[in-house]
């Protein structure tokens, strides 16, 4: 199995810490976390993380702002929304920040590993109750 390093960033930090184990336990490497947008940019400056797992409503920087600097920035760093949104209208902005992949957190224990191994391998994800 490849190895592929994730930053996970949330503003909620029992979320974060549950993110960690559940994905530490499925065998992935967690390269670091973030509570905010701007954390989130540094991080992947520094660690370049091979995916990137984000909210998008936090405090400074939203998800969205992120994706779209980091497009540019790190472009090979593959971003996956985890978010509670799950209106149309968010889907459709998260594809067009550049987005791989987008999961509802009422989904995450079913979809979030899998969706993280089709992004890393550069593929699309949408969780399957997103889809219309």
């Amino acid at each position: 199995m490849v190895m592929m390093r994730i930053l996970l960033v949330d503003d909620n930090q029992a979320m974060l810490a549950d993110l960690h184990e559940e994905l530490a336990s499925d065998g992935f490497t967690i390269a670091g976390t973030a509570h905010d947008g701007e954390d989130a940019l540094q991080l992947v400056a520094s660690l370049d993380p091979d995916v990137l797992v984000i909210d998008i409503t936090m405090p400074g920087l939203n998800g969205f702002q992120v994706a779209t600097r980091l497009r540019e920035s790190h472009p090979r760093t593959k971003i996956l929304f985890l978010t509670i949104h799950e209106e149309p209208e968010y889907i459709s902005a998260a594809f067009t920040t550049g987005a791989y992949g987008y999961v509802s957190k009422r989904r995450l224990n079913s979809d979030l590993a899998h969706a993280i191994r089709e992004v890393f391998a550069g593929r699309t994800f949408l969780s399957p109750s997103l889809q219309k």
